[in-house]
């Protein structure tokens, strides 16, 4: 009997891309001697990410060549490129040299000659170099050289003309970019499309005041990359890609509610049975003034005492200003700031976008190993935000927290809620469902006077107490007190006793009214 040997499958190597979190939305890292196309309107960052890409694998050994046929002397190219810190004078040997990175102009050929000279150009740099990296920037001047030929009745067809090139530059075993500006309808009848392996589609639009860039991995064969848009900025560094997955995607859960952690307010571990549960997200909304920072910073410091790392992110007020509030309390965490058991992050830049400032916390708690974040406030992040990115807020950060908790980090999170004094609301913002618990603070009116209330709405670890406690905010941060007794209506915010039914509330509000 004779038994059938499957055939070897052939290995494709991955290049890293030197684009950080680019690697991570391809599935790895760029497949080698693939053909790509990176699409986008002008000033997205199509030649940078080109550039980037290039100078990240360019060798002496496996060049890259930089084929350009807009016009643009590569010299004036470059003295905007080597601005960015990936630029590499080393591998450059004059503009047209035998360095590891090397420049090639086609306009003039593009221009007097038929496509099928192009193409016999760029094939003889090739051979001639035998390249790793091939660039062609712009590839839309030669597509549109291919239209106005094929409708005059020329020979070289758009479609024949691209699959030359590609089994080309293919078969020398080079990776290859087509830069172009397209639109996306061209997508469905556009040939190079086609015979594209990868595409990469570069997104910039005006959000009010704030430029929003997004990055979009139409296609990769392959492999699998992650789905979607991807935020990405263009700083002194070059391109950064904030990939949806935030870098955790290899993790594994961690069983939530092993032990309990100390809020660093004794009563109120009580009031949670013994504290909040290990890899839980919990929400303590309230009104401005109610304590909802200080017992974040309560939570915080109580980690420290007890040897465990943690983050805080900040929106509405700067790190020394969180720190020298903490420390009015009796909450000094000066030494852990400075051996780097704790951070303060403050996120703030106009533009801000909800991936970049998840990626932001996420990179933190790695870096410090934290137990413990703190995100003071959600209603901060959210006002922080460039427009177009709030419409995300709520699903981003349903991600983060379901990435973080699954690291076995415990997330304590403040919102801000408006008191009506006819409700009680746990969140302006329709995310109470993100948390494990809920602790809401809240006003009441009682004999004349403003007093704070605490009670535990949610927790999905066990029991908790059912009792309102009156609280207090004092020099030395949150002092609970007694439950308080005998009133009726506590969550309305205006209670009364007992022993006042509603006929006399009724009668009471008629005297107020008779009396002017």
């Amino acid at each position: 009997m004779s038994t059938h040997t499957p055939p070897t499958k052939v290995i494709i190597h991955q290049l890293k891309t030197g684009v950080p979190g680019l690697d991570e939305v391809l599935g790895g890292g760029l497949p080698e001697f693939s053909f790509n196309i990176i699409a986008g309107s002008p000033g997205c960052g199509k030649t940078t990410l080109a550039h980037q890409m290039m100078f990240a694998n360019a060798t002496p050994a496996k060049p890259a060549l930089y084929f350009t046929v807009l016009g643009e002397p590569a010299i004036k190219m470059l003295r905007y490129q080597q601005q960015y810190s990936f630029f590499d004078q080393a591998k450059l040997s004059g503009v047209a040299g035998k360095g590891a990175v090397r420049f090639v102009n086609l306009s003039e050929l593009v221009l007097k000659e038929d496509l099928g000279a192009v193409l016999d150009e760029i094939v003889k740099q090739v051979e001639a170099v035998g390249p790793g990296v091939v660039v062609v920037d712009s590839f839309r001047t030669v597509v549109r050289k291919a239209r106005a030929e094929r409708n005059g009745g020329g020979e070289v067809e758009l479609q024949g003309f691209v699959q030359r090139l590609a089994l080309h530059l293919t078969s020398w075993q080079a990776t290859t970019f087509l830069i172009g500006e397209y639109a996306e309808s061209e997508i469905r009848d556009n040939a190079v499309f086609t015979v594209a392996d990868g595409l990469f589609w570069l997104y910039q639009t005006v959000e009010r005041s704030s430029i929003v860039r997004k990055m979009q991995v139409m296609k990769c064969r392959g492999q699998e990359s992650v789905p979607g848009l991807h935020t990405f900025r263009i700083t002194g560094e070059g391109i950064q890609t904030f990939p949806r997955t935030y870098g955790l995607t290899a993790t594994t859960d961690k069983k939530k509610g092993t032990r309990r952690l100390g809020t660093g307010v004794p009563e109120l571990d009580k009031m949670l049975g013994g504290g909040i549960p290990s890899g839980h997200s919990m929400l303590i909304g309230g009104p401005s003034g109610s304590g909802k920072s200080i017992l974040g910073s309560h939570f915080i410091a109580e980690g420290i005492r007890k040897g465990e790392s943690g983050i805080v992110a900040v929106f509405e007020e700067l790190p020394d200003e969180y720190a020298a509030r903490g420390a009015r309390l009796g909450l000094n965490v000066d030494a852990a700031l400075k051996d780097g058991s704790l951070e303060i992050i403050y996120l703030r830049p106009l533009d801000l976008s909800v991936d970049e400032t998840v990626h932001e916390v996420v990179d933190a708690v790695k870096r410090v190993k934290a137990k413990r974040l703190v995100i003071d406030s959600l209603v901060g992040f959210e006002l922080a935000l460039a427009p177009g990115f709030r419409t995300d807020f709520r699903e981003s950060l349903y991600r983060m927290i379901v990435a973080l908790t699954r690291l076995g980090v415990t997330i304590v999170s403040t919102v801000e809620i408006e008191e009506d004094f006819t409700s009680m609301g746990l969140s302006n913002f329709g995310i109470s469902f993100l948390s494990d618990d809920i602790i809401r603070l809240r006003y009441v009116s009682i004999d004349g006077q403003l007093r704070r209330v605490m009670m535990i709405v949610k927790m999905r670890a066990g029991k908790h107490s059912i009792d309102m406690r009156e609280y207090q905010v004092t020099n030395k941060g949150i002092v609970i007190g007694e439950r308080l007794r005998g009133y009726r209506g506590l969550t309305s915010g205006i209670p009364g006793p007992w022993d006042q039914g509603p006929a006399s509330i009724a009668g009471a509000r008629d005297d107020m009214n008779k009396n002017g």
